[in-house]
């Protein structure tokens, strides 16, 4: 699989990532085994960087990926999260004090004495606006306990305030055919500025695989089945922010485009590894199978004009609307 650098981090890693979400919670039910298994799918099909927080199933996720590491020969970059453990979740708690009691958690949880990356993890709007917030994370870098710090966002405005501080390395967004508007200004300016590009959700929980449909159920406890309105998080966490109804009638229309011999996944996968900007995308997913093949994506070769232009088409006359105000 092909690298790319990570910002100016100084590790190099594959253009395809795994998240670590699904392994953690809000996707079903998920046994440790399966966790595993499809962390070890990972690493086996050579991936690099592996992205959790310390929120996924409660440190379960990070858990997990330590104890397959312990018994693998891959050395990935382990980029974890921090700040959602904090209730109420406001942007004044985004200090020192907060971020190293939760750094000091990931350390034990993931078995490490320093973290590879520290992503804060989609904090309120304000917190980016508070240099004290960057100035500890500094001090965490400058302590030993993490040694590169990067933020995650919901917003394109948050990821261009955010890299306007020099200490900041990477940004996590969504982009993905749904959700396009981080593929325009701020793309251009994470590129020139040298910062790692971490893309999440890029196939918008699913919808973006083809195998969903009007009658597909989803669990309880699977944020697609109770996150739809944003009763929890985020709305653009789930599937995309795209309306359901909306984003089926929209993979539908993208069809055509995708050629024969892939998967609507992997046709995904390779639109967003077009862009320059992108260091890596991180899909999520318990099944070995759909790892490697999420994995595989690397190989493929670029869309043509006439591909993209397909999706360009679907996202301006189905989705744009509902998606490109907001994000």
């Amino acid at each position: 699989m092909d690298e790319r650098a990570l910002g100016t981090t100084g590790y190099d890693v594959t253009e395809v990532g795994m998240g670590t979400w699904n392994v953690g919670s809000d996707w079903g039910e998920v046994s440790e085994d399966e966790g595993r298994e499809a962390i070890r799918a990972a690493l086996d099909a050579g991936i690099t960087f592996l992205d959790t927080a310390d929120v996924y199933g409660d440190g379960r996720s990070e858990r997990l990926i330590r104890e397959v590491l312990a018994d693998h020969d891959a050395e990935p970059v382990v980029a974890t999260k921090a700040g959602r453990r904090l209730d109420p979740h406001v942007a004044a708690d985004y200090d020192r004090e907060h971020l190293e009691k939760f750094v000091d958690r990931s350390l034990e949880n993931l078995g490490v004495e320093t973290l590879d990356l520290l992503q804060l993890h989609c904090p309120p709007t304000d917190a980016y606006y508070q240099p004290e917030t960057f100035e500890a994370l500094s001090g965490l870098v400058d302590e030993g306990k993490i040694a590169h710090y990067g933020v995650s966002v919901e917003r394109c405005e948050e990821g261009l305030k955010a890299i306007e501080y020099p200490g900041v390395e990477t940004v996590q967004i969504i982009a993905n055919p749904l959700r396009q508007r981080p593929t325009e200004l701020f793309f251009r300016e994470a590129d020139r500025r040298d910062v790692g590009v971490i893309v999440r959700v890029p196939l918008a929980s699913g919808l973006l695989t083809g195998a969903l449909d009007a009658d597909t159920e989803f669990p309880e406890d699977d944020h697609r089945n109770y996150n739809r309105d944003g009763d929890a998080f985020d709305v653009g966490e789930t599937f995309a922010g795209v309306p359901y109804d909306v984003g089926l009638e929209a993979v539908d229309e993208l069809r055509p485009a995708v050629p024969e011999e892939w998967s609507m996944a992997q046709f995904t996968l390779r639109w967003i590894l077009d862009f320059d900007a992108v260091t890596t995308v991180i899909p999520g997913s318990t099944n070995p199978e759909h790892v490697r093949a999420n994995a595989a994506a690397s190989r493929l070769r670029s869309l043509s004009d006439e591909e993209r232009a397909t999706v360009t088409e679907v996202y301006d006359e189905s989705v744009r609307e509902y998606v490109h105000h907001r994000w």
